[in-house]
């Protein structure tokens, strides 16, 4: 299960992180409003902890931006406020739930098992698109008869695209998502990656193919074989 924390105080952060990870989820944190939003839009976690409190963006902007663009993952939110009408802000703002600092590791756990459980979030096993099956538990692409094993940045990178197939991924974006922060050095692996891809989907023969838009980042459609 993969949960997103969007915390700007470091200590905090590194704390739920540890906390989280501990418990076997996958963690993904981010410092400000304007990139957690944007992680949130990808629509790859089942829950977000939310601060109030950030720069760029406040927490009840982006939970307010990320319900009017229709995602439901579960949101609870963390804030050192107290007063109720921050807690009824936030719920009327599309927040499942929150907790306020400081807080009890114990709780913050109970709380998320229990959105978690609540929304019925966890993951389907298994993403699909045009003729390809993406298994999470084997890691493995499918088409018709034909399946491929997946290394872990090249799942990830595909289920990425698929979870986000209406729309194109900007490069910088899978890049932070799949590696994390890279030197200039390093920045070419996506293209690396979206290579092997492209030959593991020509060999199970899918209809399916990555798309490159110059300048932009990238995308997946299925083929026109008229």
């Amino acid at each position: 299960m993969r949960i997103l924390i969007i915390e700007d105080e470091k200590e905090i952060a590194d704390g739920l992180e540890a906390i989280l990870s501990r418990e076997n989820y996958s963690v993904d944190v981010v410092d400000n409003g304007i990139s957690g939003l944007d992680y949130i839009l990808s629509g790859m976690y089942d829950l977000a902890v939310l601060d109030i409190m950030l720069p760029g963006m406040n927490g009840i902007d982006v939970l307010k931006k990320a319900r009017s663009e229709g995602v439901t993952v579960p949101v609870i939110l963390l804030t050192a406020k107290s007063q109720l009408s921050d807690k009824i802000e936030g719920l009327d703002s599309g927040a499942d739930d929150y907790i306020t600092k400081p807080f009890d590791a114990e709780e913050l756990l109970a709380r998320i098992r229990a959105r978690t459980r609540a929304s019925g979030s966890a993951s389907s096993d298994e993403l699909s698109f045009g003729d390809i099956i993406l298994s999470k538990h084997r890691q493995e692409l499918r088409c018709g008869e034909r399946s491929v094993k997946l290394g872990h940045k090249e799942f990830q990178l595909m289920e990425c695209l698929m979870i986000n197939s209406s729309r194109i991924m900007p490069k910088d974006t899978l890049i932070t998502k799949v590696w994390g922060p890279l030197d200039d050095t390093e920045y070419n692996n996506i293209e690396v990656y979206v290579s092997f891809l492209r030959k593991k989907l020509r060999f199970i023969k899918a209809s399916v193919q990555i798309v490159t838009t110059k300048n932009v980042g990238y995308s997946i459609e299925v083929k026109d074989n008229g």
